[in-house]
This record gives C-alpha cells, sequence and structure tokens, in this order.
C-alpha cells in the first residue's frame, strides 16, 4: 500500500508539473508548487525508505556473518573430537583443547584441571595465556569450587563494583582476571574443571557470551578422557591381577622372553624369583578368604617396595608369585631373595597369624639356558626349598660343561 501511495504521489507531481506548462498566471504558478512539494515528499520517503532498506540489508549481512562463524565455530568443534579421538592419554587431550580454545576464544586464558587418583583434589593439567592478570592455581580442592559443588558452571567476576568484587567467586580465583569455571562430566562422573579467562573491562558480559561454546568444550574434552580412563582401565585389566596389583601371567611370559632376549644380546645376567606363601590354605581354612586376601596384597607390597623399578612382579597363579630380575647375578638374586623372605616373615605379627614364603632361584646363563627352563629351573629349587621344611631360599645348580641340569641346591634355611 505503501508503494502504491507513493507512485499515486509522484503520477500527481508529474500531471501537475505538465499542466503548470501548460497554463499561465496563478494557476500555473500554484499547480508548480504543487509539484515542487510532492516532489519534495517523494524525496523524503525515497530517503527514509532507502535508509530502512540499508539496514535491512546491514541486518542481513549481521545475520551471514554470525551464521557463517557459528559455522566456523561447529566445524572447528568437529575437528577437536576427530582429534580426540586420536588421543592417546591426558597429555595429548590437554593439548588439542588448549589449540582449539586457542583458535575459538583467541581472546580468553584457559587452563585445564583433572582430578587426582584419590580424587581428593584437581590437578593444573593445561594452561594457556598471553597475559599477566590469569594465573592458574597449581592445585585446587573440590569443596572449594562452587561449579563442582553446584555441578553448574560458574562466572568469577573480579571486577570492582562501588569497591567490591562483582560476584560470588571461589577461594582459588586469584589475580585480577575474571573467570567462568565449567565442570567436565560425561557418563555420571566429573573428571575434571575447564577454567576460561578474561580481564577486560565487559569480562562478565563476555563470559557470559562464551558459555555455550565453553560447555561445548568442556564436554567434548570429558567424552574423550572418559574414553581415555576406560582405555586404560582395560589395557590394566589385561595386565594386571586385580586382587594384588601385580601383573598376570600372560605379561609375564611376554616379558620374560623379551627380557631374556636382551640379556642375552648385552651379555648380562637375569634371575627369575619363583615364590609360593607357605600353608596358603590352612590360613584360608583357619581365617577366613578375606585374611588370605590381605596376606596377598600385603607380600605383593613388600615385593613392590623392596625391588626396582626394573623388576617384573607377577602373579603366577595362587599364591605363587614370580619376579623377573634383569642384570641380576645368581648369588645377588639369592641376596635379595633372603631379605623378600625376612620382609614376609615378619607379616606375621600384623595378621597374627604366621606368614612365611619359599624361594626358588634361577639365572640365565648361570644355571638355566633361556625361557624355556629358567622357570622349570626356579620351581624346581622352589620344589626343593618346600621338601626341605619350607620358609627358605633355594637356588638351582649352576651349570657345568656336557651339564645343563643338576639337583636344586640348598642356598639359606631358617
Amino acid at each position: 500500500m505503501a508503494r502504491i501511495a507513493v507512485h499515486a504521489v509522484q503520477f500527481a507531481c508529474a500531471i501537475s508539473a505538465v499542466a503548470s506548462f501548460l497554463t499561465h498566471g496563478t494557476l500555473s504558478r500554484a499547480l508548480a508548487g504543487f509539484a515542487a512539494v510532492m516532489a519534495l515528499f517523494t524525496l523524503s520517503v525515497g530517503i527514509r525508505y532507502g535508509r530502512r532498506a540499508v539496514a535491512e540489508l546491514d541486518g542481513h549481512l549481521t545475520l551471514v556473518a554470525q551464521a557463517s562463524a557459528a559455522r566456523a565455530q561447529v566445524e572447528e568443534l568437529f575437528a577437536m573430537t576427530d582429534m580426540l579421538q586420536a588421543a592417546d592419554d591426558k597429555e595429548d587431550a590437554g593439548a588439542v583443547l588448549m589449540a582449539s580454545a586457542r583458535r575459538l576464544l583467541p581472546d580468553l586464558d584457559g587452563a585445564l584441571y583433572l582430578f587426582n587418583n584419590s580424587r581428593d583434589r584437581l590437578d593444573l593439567a593445561q594452561s594457556w595465556s598471553q597475559r599477566q592478570a590469569f594465573t592458574p592455581a597449581p592445585t585446587l580442592f573440590p569443596e572449594t569450587c562452587w561449579a563442582l559443588k553446584r555441578g553448574k558452571p560458574h562466572v568469577n567476576d573480579r571486577q570492582a563494583l562501588g569497591g567490591q568484587v562483582g560476584t560470588l567467586c571461589c577461594p582459588h580465583a586469584i589475580g585480577k582476571a575474571s573467570s567462568i569455571e565449567v565442570p567436565m562430566m560425561a557418563r555420571g562422573q566429573v573428571f575434571g574443571l575447564l577454567v576460561l579467562a578474561s580481564e577486560a573491562a565487559d569480562a562478565r558480559e563476555q563470559l557470559h557470551d562464551v558459555t555455550r561454546i565453553a560447555r561445548a568444550l568442556a564436554d567434548s574434552i570429558s567424552l574423550a578422557l572418559s574414553n581415555i580412563a576406560l582405555r586404560e582401565k582395560l589395557r590394566t585389566q589385561s595386565l594386571r591381577d586385580p586382587l594384588t596389583g601385580l601383573y598376570n601371567r600372560r605379561y609375564m611370559e611376554d616379558a620374560l622372553e623379551r627380557y631374556i632376549n636382551l640379556a642375552q644380546r648385552t651379555g648380562t645376567s637375569i634371575s627369575v624369583l619363583m615364590i609360593d606363601l607357605d600353608n596358603f590354605k590352612r590360613l584360608n581354612d583357619d581365617h577366613g578368604h578375606a585374611k588370605g586376601d590381605a596376606v596377598l596384597r600385603d607380600v605383593a607390597g613388600q615385593l613392590v617396595s623392596t625391588l626396582r623399578p626394573s623388576d617384573v612382579i607377577a602373579r603366577y597363579g595362587g599364591e605363587e608369585l614370580l619376579v623377573i630380575m634383569p642384570k641380576c647375578s645368581l648369588e645377588h638374586a639369592a641376596a635379595k631373595a633372603e631379605l623378600l623372605r625376612q620382609r614376609v616373615e615378619a607379616l606375621s605379627a600384623a595378621h597374627g597369624a604366621q606368614v612365611s614364603a619359599s624361594f626358588g632361584v634361577a639365572t640365565v646363563p648361570e644355571t638355566a639356558t633361556g625361557a624355556g627352563d629358567v622357570v622349570a629351573m626356579a620351581d624346581s629349587a622352589l620344589y626343593t626349598a618346600k621338601q626341605a621344611g619350607k620358609n627358605r631360599v633355594v637356588t638351582a645348580p649352576r651349570r657345568s660343561r656336557g651339564e645343563d641340569k643338576g639337583a636344586p641346591r640348598l642356598a639359606a634355611a631358617n
């Protein structure tokens, strides 16, 4: 309707202009004045509609820019998710998060906190900052974090309003930078905390505007951390004994062959300790299986704390344990076995029951030729220790020329 009215005014203006040329005198001047007024009216309407068209065009361009930015953000989040699928550990996941956050939110600093194994604190795993105002703490405690308490994003507004801090802030939010903290949750478990910070004058509004992106980043990294934790759990279950935490027999067999091949190439000795807890069935019958499990765990703890990190300690089966000791001669292995025997026996007072173990020791090349017979030689020496009265260390006999095997000999007796 407005366009029809404008066209009608333009038509009337044109008729008046033509009539002013065909008439004379007062009527001609009146028609000319009317035409001029109509022309000015048409011009003003045109300017008004032109401005409205420009505003509409600007609005459309703004929407196109916002759509392009949103599409770029979605593409970046998809690329981040794709990269996280290739992350092998938490360090890889943190590096991917840092790179994506810098591209998506270049004006903000950030930090990634992850729960430790005991889940009583969060440790700083990754941080990125280009300014001095943001100084993330090395550790956080869950009971001091409002985001973790509420399970929702929380903004720490450090901008002073009348000499007071803008909002309720967590105790660990130090420095002048305002920050938003987003819990990272996946499959019903909290894995850590994502922190994004800004020191701009409008930091609070800026942080509220990026809440959606911050939650998307937290969701992606939390799901990746959940997958990494699941892979680590499955890998541990495939390699470790669930009761003692020691390596299982399958891993021990692979490691033994690998260590022996390495020892043969380097010309060094490698020893094997076969350990069996004495009268373990009687311990279970008299004190219950819970006591037997506790004794097994404590014996495993004694082995881990006494032996070297390079030694491989495995649960061979039942109450039998096996230790692989690279670069260890027969004499050193027997001495270490005697120390272990004493420490195992010392557990009797803590458990209120008699606890002891028998040890069989074999070494390549002193007593055995390779992986095929070193375990059998250590097991034979263990059997001899059992027959000799238990709670003692027996070493396999040394090999001599033309002789590969012999009867085990008593190395130490209680």
